[in-house]
């Protein structure tokens, strides 16, 4: 899939989509658009993907609607020079925006089907700054370390320590923290003692080790 293939209209409307739900950062949106997103959608449900809606995954997950990868990866702060970890790859979708933006990134995933299905996708992409392995989220990837961002498509109470100690000095990690009902989005800076609410937002929990499948 190529992004020739899509209509233009619709992709059109799909970035007016995203703006009116409250991304507008420039260089997200441009990433966003040119990132086939029904390549990394079930076949059977690729008529949606561009629409804002999630959409349901191998192994209990799902391919998180695009407003929200939107938002998460303009509070990244990208600019164009950064190492990247990504805890929780799913299909791979924010992995190929966050690739356009980024210098490397390193993304992590305890399904490991979903790995090698990924792999294949980045690969068909020529995505040659992604690296993607199969690992337990909470204890990060040491041999990429330090990253400048950090982002963790799961939820947990607070940062696991792994990821803290693998933040650069100037480095900013973004995650969901809080129980369901009242989850907030939050940035954390190594350099600064309290982190930054970025608003509520709604994540599956972080899970603990690798999946038996």
């Amino acid at each position: 899939m190529s992004l020739n293939e899509a209509d233009p209209a619709r992709l059109m409307r799909f970035v007016l989509e995203l703006r009116q739900a409250g991304v507008t950062d420039r260089k997200t949106l441009a990433a966003m658009e040119r990132t086939p997103r029904a390549l990394f959608a079930p076949d059977h449900l690729s008529a949606l993907a561009l629409e804002d809606v999630a959409l349901p995954l191998a192994h209990d997950q799902s391919l998180t609607k695009p407003s929200v990868v939107g938002r998460m990866i303009a509070a990244l702060l990208l600019t164009g020079g950064e190492l990247v970890l990504e805890v929780g790859t799913g299909s791979g979708y924010q992995t190929a925006a966050l690739a356009l933006m980024a210098r490397k990134v390193t993304t992590l995933e305890r399904h490991r089907p979903l790995v090698a299905d990924a792999r294949a996708r980045f690969g068909g992409l020529r995505l040659m700054n992604v690296q993607a392995h199969v690992a337990d989220g909470r204890a990060g990837w040491p041999d990429g370390a330090p990253y400048d961002r950090i982002i963790v498509n799961a939820a947990a109470e607070s940062p696991p320590p792994a990821l803290l100690d693998q933040l650069a000095p100037d480095g900013l990690l973004l995650m969901p923290t809080g129980a369901r009902l009242d989850m907030r989005l939050m940035r954390f800076r190594k350099s600064a003692e309290a982190p930054e609410d970025l608003g509520r937002i709604d994540m599956p929990a972080l899970q603990e080790g690798i999946a038996e499948e």
